[in-house]
């Protein structure tokens, strides 16, 4: 009788189903980074730490984005080198400046420092936050390599569309909630 009521679940209880965890795919380890890192990681910040971080990807990809030196330095090496380079420039940038803000008058001028928000509120952050951190970690690899994830993981991360949804959800999710700390 499980047997049954687990065939007749669906597509997302086939696709479980046909996972081989003993030689998982990129896909598997991004799905499963998408869901642990919103859940987890999301809960143990809070939703003003969560912004910032959210403001510090988009300063890196912005300067990563727009850098002259990575667009000549990236030039003059191979294709996995470039890619290599530009993730480690934006990683490091990224890091930089979250620490840099986090301990600036950016995290007292977005509310409460110490306070954690609203669950649900944590919660819409980490998602959003750990979804634009993939589609732009994804942004920068060359086209040989994202052929290698699924269609359905280029299309949810790696698609123009994709990424203009990622960038712009955050963004739109700040100006909505904006700083009230209200259930």
């Amino acid at each position: 009788m499980l047997q049954t009521a687990l065939i007749d679940a669906g597509p997302a209880v086939r696709a479980i189903q046909n996972v081989n965890w003993l030689n998982p795919s990129w896909d598997l380890f991004i799905v499963l980074f998408f869901i642990v890192a919103s859940l987890i990681y999301g809960i143990s910040l809070g939703r003003d730490r969560i912004i910032v971080i959210l403001v510090s990807i988009y300063m890196a990809l912005a300067i990563v984005n727009y850098i002259p030196f990575i667009n000549a330095f990236t030039a003059n090496i191979s294709v996995n080198d470039a890619f290599a380079l530009r993730i480690s420039v934006f990683l490091g940038v990224f890091i930089l400046l979250f620490f840099f803000l986090s301990h600036s008058a950016l995290l007292r001028t977005l509310g409460h420092a110490a306070a954690q928000g609203p669950l649900w509120q944590v919660m819409i952050f980490s998602f959003l936050h750990v979804g634009l951190l993939i589609s732009v970690t994804l942004s920068f690899f060359p086209a040989n390599l994202s052929n290698v994830l699924s269609p359905i993981t280029q299309s949810f991360f790696a698609s123009d569309l994709a990424r203009a949804i990622w960038v712009s959800l955050p963004v739109l999710a700040m100006v909505i909630m904006g700083r009230n700390y209200d259930d």
